[in-house]
């Protein structure tokens, strides 16, 4: 018998806790979660107990699903219902699931040559997002019928510029997008789509930041299709004791802000932040998975000596194969003195074992000397390298991208060159004063086309959503979108 337990807010964690059973056998009255966008037909999605990566030889069956447009969307499922979606009630905003075309959007960057890149401007004013907007996942959907492009988003407004949202906005050719001004209602609508938790215990109070999106389907989540799995950041109000020994020449602080005019929230603190699990059937109405941390996050930072002992930030996840997915993610070696890249590895995407560093530091002079952040890691379709895209931190702070690839994924991770693959623009252009966040994208067909997708930062701290390409064998030369070349 299944017991059905209503999710009654997309704030509240799945009161689930993958510890609670044996790890030799599944348990006999799996908990059916039933998520808060199914009002009208329920579609019961059912998490069964985890299995350990080390341990019996039972494998959790998980698979990558190469969805048509919008996986799990079912017309049935509460379309046009409301939702709680905690949304910030001081945003009196008229239709705020409008889809609104970023082409329309008012824009600082003065001349075309200064915006050659961006695809997504800050939200107008009074906008959830008008205030700073970064962390971009982009997902490619393909199907007889229609292209279609999704980008999941941080961002947050200028009344709570320390409050990080998480919104979607949509596209057709991954360059014009449309978003939206305010939080999500249907499975049709753009805008906030996850805000932070409003539990006090949680990981993720203060707030939340996207890292990678998949489609699996799992024996652990009984669904009638394929399911998103959201891993993010999650940052809450607890503050890490961090001595600063004048060694660095710019503040460390996690989670990072750019925007000059609200440098008094958190500008130079280091909040703790922890990876978490939020699972949704339409990529808009999400619902938290609770993991083995006490405050629902999936693991904890390391120990006192441990390279990552003061947050872990940036879980990004990436399906290897059946029962083995690798999420890599940053932290701040305390002990180096730089930030730096670490591996996880898990059999069901939830329960999650630790291997190590994998990157730090680079070379004395390099734009990466003071480490690695961010990474962003796709298993090539054409040799099945895999191949990383990464924020490198020069000594004076400045950021730009550069590329490593490994074999497996695992280990013998090689930069691909000494210098990034893309550099802050020149004087007064939107990307200016540095870049990062990439998200690396890998298209379909004949040619070996990657795009990639990152966060500026221009004059005054203002950020934007930038766009680079690149054709042919050599990723090593990435050139900023300017028009319809390819």
């Amino acid at each position: 018998m299944e017991v059905a337990v209503p999710v009654t807010s997309i704030s509240k964690a799945f009161n689930f806790n993958v510890l609670a059973t044996s790890v030799d056998q599944r348990p006999a009255n799996p908990i059916a979660l039933i998520p808060i966008w199914s009002t009208k037909k329920l579609s019961l999605l059912t998490i069964c107990a985890s299995n350990s990566i080390s341990g019996d030889n039972t494998h959790t069956h998980l698979f990558l699903t190469r969805c048509s447009t919008k996986p799990g969307t079912n017309t049935d499922n509460g379309r046009g219902q409301d939702s709680s979606t905690g949304s910030n009630p001081s945003l009196k905003l008229e239709n705020p699931s409008t889809p609104v075309s970023n082409n329309s959007l008012a824009s600082s960057v003065s001349s075309p040559s200064s915006s050659r890149g961006l695809v997504l401007d800050l939200g107008t004013i009074e906008w959830w997002d008008c205030n700073e907007i970064g962390s971009p996942v982009v997902r490619r959907f393909l199907s007889d019928e229609e292209e279609r492009w999704y980008m999941w988003y941080h961002g947050n407004s200028s009344k709570k510029p320390e409050a990080d949202c998480i919104g979607l906005a949509v596209s057709k050719n991954g360059i014009h997008w449309e978003r939206g001004t305010g939080p999500v209602i249907s499975s049709g609508d753009v805008g906030i789509v996850m805000n932070c938790s409003q539990d006090w215990w949680a990981f993720d109070t203060m707030s939340i930041r996207p890292s990678q999106v998949l489609i699996m389907s799992s024996n652990r989540v009984k669904a009638s299709s394929a399911v998103y799995w959201l891993y993010y950041s999650g940052f809450s109000s607890e503050k890490v004791d961090f001595v600063d020994d004048d060694s660095l020449e710019f503040n460390l602080e996690n989670p990072e802000r750019f925007c000059l005019e609200n440098n008094s929230h958190g500008n130079g603190k280091i909040f703790k932040s922890l990876p978490g699990l939020a699972m949704s059937q339409d990529g808009r109405h999400w619902a938290r998975i609770e993991g083995d941390h006490h405050s629902g996050a999936l693991f904890d930072v390391g120990t006192e000596r441990e390279w990552d002992s003061l947050f872990i930030a940036s879980p990004q996840v990436v399906f290897h194969g059946n029962g083995d997915l690798r999420m890599y993610y940053h932290s701040f070696d305390m002990e180096n003195g730089h930030f730096a890249i670490g591996i996880a590895r898990s059999r069901d995407g939830i329960k999650w074992v630790k291997l190590g560093k994998i990157m730090g530091g680079g070379k004395i002079g390099s734009f990466d000397e003071y480490g690695v952040m961010n990474p962003s890691v796709v298993k090539s379709k054409k040799g099945g390298k895999y191949v990383m895209a990464y924020e490198g931190v020069a000594a004076d702070g400045r950021r730009s991208i550069g590329l490593a690839v490994s074999p497996d994924g695992l280990k013998d991770w090689r930069r691909f060159q000494d210098e990034e693959v893309l550099r802050p623009s020149e004087k007064d252009a939107w990307d200016s004063k540095g870049i990062g966040c990439p998200c690396l994208v890998q298209m379909d067909g004949d040619d070996d086309e990657w795009r990639l997708y990152y966060r500026g930062i221009g004059n005054g701290g203002r950020t934007g959503i930038g766009m680079a390409f690149c054709l042919g064998n050599d990723i090593s030369s990435f050139r900023r979108w300017t028009g319809f070349r390819f």
